[in-house]
């Protein structure tokens, strides 16, 4: 009998470039997954600071509260717990996320008054400040040049969410046996932060999705992910190596791009659960 693709794996990143965490069922809003990527951290300069510059906020994890707030957990430091800011005039900044401006709310207080700005800061050694993304709904456009009217993203890179698939990344480890640098092999599929990720296909035959149903659920292709250095930080110790850029950089690359998952956009609302069966529809 031939193998049925199912919903594998679901993981949601609280907070843009931190840890994600690993669910068994989540709710698809219009943007995302419920509280995939709501909050960000940006400089002085309000442009976002994500693991491109920082490959050290993969030790730092972030959970969700049913309030909206989250709880960090940051290397040798106890739990902190973060409110969601009040919206008021003073309290609202612009986030430049990749060369969009997007207006956001600056993280309330943690526990016990402690200033998680400061304290970020202080852990990177950079200044940074904690913001939240109170109104998906209507703050930040997905890419025209991809998108239908209406629809919006979170604090994610470009669209609401990534799918991936077990068997490419089997054949992209393959790959990496194969080549200079086969010690930083077998890389795990947290490297690629997808939300997303479907087991009983064939080795990249998400290249070929158009549309696609998951469980109750379905979204279309938007755009296939072009990878950037993030995929060659080890998500458990924070040291970089060469892969899996390198290999994609000899078999993955298309349009200038390197190619590992896609873009998809919710096209309904509803909850997927790990074990959904995956359609293919277009």
């Amino acid at each position: 009998m031939p193998v049925r693709p199912v919903l594998h794996a679901l993981r949601v990143h609280p907070v843009k470039s931190m840890a994600g965490i690993t669910l068994d069922s989540a709710f698809v809003e219009p943007w995302g997954l419920a509280g995939d990527r709501r909050w960000a951290l940006i400089d002085e300069t309000g442009k976002a600071v994500t693991q491109r510059q920082q490959p050290r906020l993969a030790l730092v994890q972030a959970e969700p509260r049913p309030d909206g707030g989250i709880r960090l957990r940051v290397p040798g430091l106890g739990p902190l717990g973060v409110d969601v800011g009040v919206p008021e005039a003073a309290d609202t900044v612009v986030a430049d996320i990749f060369g969009t401006k997007v207006e956001a709310v600056l993280a309330g207080p943690g526990a016990d008054g402690v200033e998680v700005h400061g304290l970020l800061s202080a852990y990177l050694g950079v200044e940074v400040r904690l913001v939240h993304l109170d109104d998906p709904a209507v703050r930040r456009p997905v890419n025209p040049l991809y998108a239908r009217p209406g629809e919006t993203v979170s604090f994610a890179d470009g669209f609401p969410l990534l799918v991936t698939t077990v068997a490419s990344l089997d054949a992209l480890n393959c790959l990496i046996a194969q080549g200079d640098h086969a010690e930083e092999g077998p890389l795990p599929m947290d490297r690629f932060r997808p939300n997303l990720v479907v087991a009983g296909t064939a080795p990249w035959a998400e290249d070929d999705w158009l549309r696609l149903g998951v469980g109750e659920v379905t979204f279309r292709v938007a755009r296939a992910c072009g990878r950037c250095v993030v995929t060659t930080t080890d998500q458990r110790t924070s040291e970089r190596g060469r892969e899996p850029l390198r290999t994609l950089g000899r078999y993955r690359r298309f349009d200038g791009r390197l190619i590992f998952g896609q873009n998809i956009v919710p096209e309904s609302t509803g909850t997927v659960r790990v074990g959904d069966p995956v359609t293919v529809l277009d």
